[in-house]
């Protein structure tokens, strides 16, 4: 063989390894991806039904299971506010909990769905940021029978306590959860109610209570 010939066996040789380890490189990214596709939902980019769906843990489950019939025990207070509240701000108040939580029930439904989950329908006398059922149900009666600035009082001390408890709700799944995207509302949850929190208390400030 001529020096030609040899430097071109070599240069074909050395073209052929090249291909089979950049194949092999390939087949190894893939399989990466393949994997990391089973693990937490948060290492790929993806639909909030199908994150969800993908990976979540006990701590998940309870925390939708626990904060569906508290947003719904919200949205009855809130719901109430019409025709009773005499200070707009309250009335505003009512309205924006409305618009925030209605959404939230929906998704936090879906991912129950997604996740063969049942949603739960026996409350236990669950503790609602310092009122257990049988409280907050008194509570209702003497709301839905007031008006004017009794109803404000009343409503501002009652949601407060409630979202105390959706604060208190939401900060454990943060530090238990698994799925990202519940973890996601919960933290929006924990950073809204804050807020709403510290507004009410200056409306009840303002209010004199």
């Amino acid at each position: 063989m001529t020096r030609t010939n040899l430097r071109r066996a070599r240069l074909s040789a050395g073209l052929i390894a090249g291909v089979v380890v950049l194949a092999g490189c390939s087949n190894g990214s893939d399989d990466s991806t393949a994997a990391s596709g089973s693990g937490a939902s948060s290492s790929a980019p993806a639909s909030a039904s199908a994150s969800a769906s993908a990976d979540f843990n006990d701590a998940d489950v309870a925390f939708v299971q626990g904060m569906l019939p508290h947003h719904e025990g919200a949205l009855e207070m809130a719901k109430l506010a019409e025709g009773r509240a005499e200070d707009p701000r309250v009335l505003d108040l009512a309205s924006r909990i409305e618009a925030a939580q209605e959404p939230e029930i929906e998704t936090m439904t879906g991912w129950l769905q997604a996740w063969g989950q049942p949603a739960s329908d026996d409350m236990g006398g669950m503790d609602m940021g310092g009122m257990d059922m049988g409280g907050m149900d008194m509570d209702m009666s003497g709301l839905e029978a007031a008006s004017g600035t009794e109803f404000d009082r009343m409503f501002l001390e009652m949601m407060t306590e409630h979202h105390r408890g959706a604060v208190d709700m939401a900060e454990t799944e943060i530090a238990d959860g698994q799925n990202a995207d519940a973890i996601a509302l919960a933290r929006e949850i924990s950073t809204s109610q804050t807020a709403e929190i510290e507004e009410m208390q200056t409306l009840l400030t303002e209010l004199g209570s």
